[in-house]
């Protein structure tokens, strides 16, 4: 409510086996990943060696875009961080439509559609997932149960944290994208602390095309869930 928006969070206690959801109707509703699948994307182009590591620079083409931060050269580290969709658009076009599906498709990543072109299929094109979906993927990373090279998951999980702090690591993507005339906002990963972890999704939508916290919300909601469930310090 006080982000004007809809949504469901949901949240994986493996300890305990338990599931905390607000408006659990959603927890297997498909929406667009968006920006979040930059997790699987990067640990598909890892595994194909279409980037080395993490430090693999791709230069910018010069077009400006939107979001300043976007206009540079990047390596995966920092076009993770900023998620500078130019560069895994490339990434993506660099590992090809039959890698990329037999990947997505091998790691059970939402419905492991490629529809819509290589470079859009997870923006603009067929591809899926659920909360529950999310939360099973990141689980899989976190266990190293994926498909992929130990290497791959290492890489993969080092440039996804966001907070690292004496009390807890916070491993993240947030995601914004468009389907049936909402936009869908994403921020998805999973919290360490004192020896435990914790997976969340959070996804919240909006028909309001001028909705000016929209992006702060994504992540601000999914905080203040973590705080009060005393997952994150305030």
């Amino acid at each position: 409510d006080r982000y004007r928006v809809q949504g469901s969070f949901a949240l994986l206690d493996p300890q305990t086996d338990r599931l905390v959801l607000c408006n659990a109707e959603q927890l297997d509703r498909p929406f667009t990943p968006a920006s979040t699948f930059k997790i699987g994307n990067t640990l598909i182009g890892l595994e194909t060696g279409a980037v080395a590591d993490a430090g693999t620079v791709m230069p910018w083409d010069g077009t400006v875009r939107p979001n300043p931060a976007w206009n540079r050269d990047h390596d995966l580290q920092s076009a993770f961080r900023n998620s500078t969709v130019w560069y895994y658009q490339e990434l993506a076009r660099r590992i090809g439509p039959a890698q990329m599906h037999r990947w997505l498709t091998a790691a059970a990543y939402g419905n492991a559609d490629t529809s819509g072109g290589i470079d859009r299929f997870w923006l603009t094109g067929g591809l899926r997932i659920s909360p529950r979906q999310q939360l099973d993927f990141l689980q899989r990373l976190h266990d190293n149960a994926l498909p992929f090279s130990p290497r791959a998951m290492d890489i993969t999980k080092a440039i996804m944290v966001q907070e690292d702090t004496l009390g807890h690591v916070l491993r993240a993507k947030t995601g914004w994208g468009t389907q049936d005339g909402m936009d869908i906002g994403w921020y998805v990963g999973y919290v360490e602390t004192h020896g435990k972890v914790y997976y969340f999704a959070n996804c919240i939508q909006t028909t309001d095309p001028d909705h000016k916290d929209f992006a702060r919300a994504r992540i601000d909601i999914a905080r203040l869930i973590l705080q009060d469930l005393r997952l994150l310090e305030k």
